[in-house]
Formats: structure tokens, sequence, C-alpha cells
């Protein structure tokens, strides 16, 4: 009789770790989600603030048409990478619109009346700000995803999680190694 109380108290501690294990993955998989739907506002934002500033440059430099349809372009293959919910294509898509920004922040050096234009400085810092918020929310994000994918990979959480077909998430990261360097800031005029 009492070999029967231990093998169920046993029985019974086994099923209390694997729900309160599998509810822990479940939490930690909301987390993730959540986190990614504070960078997909950032990035929305960020799409909204595009045509604004295209249209303001078509001012003042509209024969750099090229340049302007490649912003537009990659503006419109991130919002449908976006809207997707693919990190890796979102990724992809936004390290092009970041390029192509660049570009497009590049011809107001050799246009002055646009780099003094109210409207363009205002939305180059609006743009910085978003810019600013995705980095930090991208670092929530991915913070979130390490505790997940731990949970998830190590032992013996590992067994509910294949049990429960959790499945490790990708970080969401900037792939292009210029991008990571440090832009330089120059203050001559």
């Amino acid at each position: 009789m009492t070999v029967t109380y231990v093998v169920i108290g046993i029985v019974v501690l086994v099923v209390r770790w694997g729900v309160m294990t599998y509810n822990g993955l479940i939490s930690r998989r909301n987390k993730v989600d959540e986190s990614w739907s504070g960078i997909d506002v950032m990035l929305k934002r960020r799409h909204d603030l595009v045509p604004n500033l295209v249209e303001t440059v078509k001012g003042y430099a509209a024969h750099e048409r090229e340049v302007l349809e490649n912003v537009i372009r990659a503006r419109t293959g991130a919002e449908g990478a976006r809207t997707s919910g693919d990190v890796d294509a979102t990724q992809q898509a936004e390290n092009m619109l970041t390029g192509t920004l660049r570009q497009l922040f590049a011809l107001s050096e050799a246009y002055p009346d646009l780099k003094a234009n109210d409207n363009f400085r205002e939305l180059q810092g609006q743009l910085a700000e978003v810019e600013d918020d995705i980095q930090a929310s991208r670092r929530i994000y991915n913070s979130n995803v390490t505790m997940y994918n731990n949970k998830v990979q190590q032992v013996p959480s590992n067994i509910v999680a294949g049990m429960g077909n959790f499945t490790t998430r990708q970080f969401f990261e900037i792939e292009n190694p210029v991008e990571r360097e440090v832009v330089k800031v120059s203050f001559s005029s």
C-alpha cells in the first residue's frame, strides 16, 4: 500500500512538473510574440514615414528618380514582409530599406535647400526616433527569444517542448556587416 502511494505521489509530481513546464513554455512563447508585435508597430511607423520623405525629396531632387523608385520599391517589399510575419523575410527586406534610405539621405548632401527644408529635417528626425525605437524593440525581442529558446532546448524542459511541438525562434538581427559599422559624423560645413 505504501509503495502505491509513493508511485502515485511520483506520478502526480511528474504530471505537475509537466504542466508547469508546458505553461512556462506557453508564457515565454507569448512573450516572444508580444515583443515581435512591438517591432511590427515600429516598422509600420517607419514604413508610414517613407512616402512623406520621398515626396519631400522629390520636390528638390526630381531627377534622382532611380533613388526615389528604389526607396519606394524597398518600402513596399518591407511592408509586405512585415505583414507576412516571417522574421527572416522581414529582416532581409528591412535591411534593403535601410540601404535605400541611406542613399536618399545622401542626396540631401548634394541639395543644400533640401537639407535646410524644415519638413525634411522633421521627417529625418522622426525617422531617427523610429530607428531608435526599432533597436530597443529588437533588443527586447531578441532577449525574449533567447529565454524561450533556452527553455525549448535545455534539459529537462526540452522533453515537454518536444511533446508540445515548441520550436525555436529566429533572432531579428542586422545581417549586412556594413550596417553594423558605426556611422561617422562630420560637423564640417
